[in-house]
């Protein structure tokens, strides 16, 4: 599909696969969010980004409506990424706690992130057909990176895709349950995967994801690459 993350990134951001993914990426785009009727909307795929070098990759749902739909890079603008990016940095995976638009410093260290889907889904629910759609920019992305050990999967969805993703690659697929903190080889040669409750305010503000928890899933990712 590509030979550099650079041309992949292009080819993703030109994708139009998904009829109501692309209608509601520009109706978001265009009518907007009240407090940002000043900017201009990223509204096309997000490609994911990080280290080219990175150890593990981070995998969420989708781009955020007024998130990454705005600013054009993943978890980049909305609660779900501040309470990402400070975990991070904590961990010693980012340089800095801030992510508040695509040229405000961040660059990650031995990450990668990416995503399920790469435009914002209607209610945060992208259909079956639509996931499988995106899956080979996931793909395409991990083929990319060289020095690749691990996955951490931000919710149920990029948790079951990832092991969708090798299960249609006719890889042996243990049958986990998805649970927090949870951790899955994924057989001889591919690797490992560790699951987290999604940092969405649907989760940190009722308690069932604290920092707490979140840091202790990073702590273990750190110990998992030594």
């Amino acid at each position: 599909m590509t030979h550099t993350l650079t041309t992949l990134e292009q080819q993703v951001i030109a994708c139009h696969k998904c009829p109501r993914l692309v209608a509601w990426r520009d109706e978001v785009a265009q009518t907007k969010r009240k407090a940002y009727l000043d900017q201009i909307y990223w509204g096309k795929p997000v490609p994911g980004f990080g280290d080219p070098q990175a150890r593990i990759m981070i995998v969420g749902l989708a781009p955020g409506a007024h998130g990454s739909n705005r600013t054009g890079r993943m978890f980049t603008g909305d609660a779900s990424g501040d309470f990402l990016y400070p975990a991070l940095h904590r961990a010693g995976f980012a340089n800095q706690p801030y992510a508040g638009h695509s040229g405000d410093g961040l660059a990650l260290q031995d990450a990668f992130i990416s995503a399920i889907c790469r435009c914002v889904p209607p209610q945060n629910k992208p259909n079956r057909a639509e996931i499988q759609n995106c899956l080979p920019w996931l793909t395409a992305e991990i083929d990319l990176l060289p020095q690749l050990q691990g996955f951490v999967a931000l919710g149920k969805v990029a948790f079951d895709g990832i092991l969708g993703m090798y299960a249609a690659q006719n890889h042996r697929m243990p049958k986990p349950t998805f649970g927090h903190n949870a951790f899955y080889p994924l057989g001889e040669g591919n690797p490992w995967l560790l699951a987290s409750y999604h940092p969405s305010q649907q989760n940190t503000l009722t308690g069932r994801l604290t920092e707490a928890m979140f840091d202790a899933v990073w702590g273990r990712v750190r110990l998992l690459l030594g």
